[in-house]
């Protein structure tokens, strides 16, 4: 596969990969407002007591990664739920991924670092702070560290690219 072929097979991953993010944070969304109105609201992620999204998107870490409201207060309009911060994290990563602005590519591994960084607190709290499996959690965890990937490979096939073409210019 060439590098045009690369870089369209990255860009359209980038995109599935987005899509799904924004897919489960909207479910996410949906499940944390629906439990908070509703106490008998029973999501489909809700297998058991010891595997339930409800619970851990209703829990205080389901908001501003736990960390907001001590920064901002509870009810600041800045301590959203993560999903909300997700959906924001997935389109950019759209719009960084549709460009190729080397300056946006870099911006999408910042980014995509810091989401699996998030990733990374957010599996801790949710095994041994929360003891709890959230498969909505987990697929997501799964499609930051995809995300990244393609970034890296993308700014990869960018010094590739340009490897080649300055070898080409001093021949």
């Amino acid at each position: 596969m060439g590098v045009r072929g690369r870089s369209r097979f990255l860009l359209f991953s980038t995109y599935i990969l987005s899509f799904v993010g924004i897919l489960l944070s909207l479910y996410a969304y949906y499940v944390e407002t629906s439990a908070e109105k509703d106490k008998s609201f029973k999501a489909m992620c809700d297998f058991s007591e010891s595997v339930s999204c409800s619970k851990v998107f209703t829990s205080r870490y389901g908001r501003g990664f736990g960390l907001l409201q001590y920064i901002v207060g509870h009810d600041s309009p800045l301590n959203q739920p993560n999903s909300v911060f997700g959906m924001m994290f997935y389109l950019m990563q759209i719009v960084c991924a549709s460009s190729v602005l080397p300056m946006l590519t870099t911006v999408q591994i910042i980014t995509g670092v810091m989401a699996n960084f998030g990733s990374v607190y957010l599996a801790y709290i949710l095994y041994f702070i929360l003891e709890d499996f959230c498969v909505v959690c987990v697929s997501t965890y799964v499609v930051n560290a995809f995300i990244l990937a393609c970034a890296c490979l993308k700014q990869r096939n960018y010094n590739s690219a340009q490897k080649t073409k300055r070898k080409h210019k001093q021949s």
